[in-house]
């Protein structure tokens, strides 16, 4: 119990820590839903979000950095290629509240998150779907049955690196 000291400490840091970089997120949403695609709004969003994937990752937070990855991955072109207004920032702002909620249901003690990933893929392919509707990450079966989308149709398929990071993070039942 003793060795558990620090990586309690250092998880319970990271909480606290990840909560501000949500509240900054979330800011940059607000500016975003003020001013479309504001380079500014759209840069602090994707440092906030690594920096995010990156303290997450160093616990070995799976889900969140994984999940984090994800909302990073998808919204990084955004940056050279303006999307972020309309259904974009909706599908976006849901994002951020599913990544709030699994902050706040990571168990303090071993810094696991007990939930499966079914949301969380419907999510980040809505969200994808508004940035660039030609790069939907799955179809609606796929997303149903969690499984990498590998039909024929152009309209329902995303590159391999875009279906096998949405669909990467391990599903978990409580």
């Amino acid at each position: 119990m003793a060795n558990d000291a620090p990586h309690n400490s250092a998880l319970q840091d990271f909480l606290v820590d990840a909560q501000v970089l949500l509240t900054k997120a979330e800011e940059c949403l607000l500016h975003l839903q003020l001013i479309d695609n504001d380079p500014d709004a759209c840069h602090c969003l994707n440092d906030t979000l690594g920096t995010l994937v990156t303290r997450a990752h160093t616990l070995g937070l799976v889900e969140v950095a994984a999940y984090s990855l994800q909302l990073q991955t998808l919204l990084e072109p955004a940056q050279v290629h303006p999307a972020l207004q309309g259904e974009a920032l909706q599908a976006l702002e849901s994002c951020l509240t599913l990544l709030a909620w699994q902050l706040e249901l990571i168990d303090p003690h071993t810094g696991r998150l007990s939930l499966d990933t079914e949301e969380q893929v419907q999510l980040l392919d809505t969200l994808a779907t508004a940035l660039s509707p030609q790069t939907a990450l799955a179809c609606t079966s796929c997303i149903e049955t969690q499984h990498l989308c590998e039909h024929s149709e152009p309209s329902m398929t995303a590159p391999a690196t875009a279906h096998a990071c949405a669909l990467s993070s391990p599903t978990r039942v409580n």
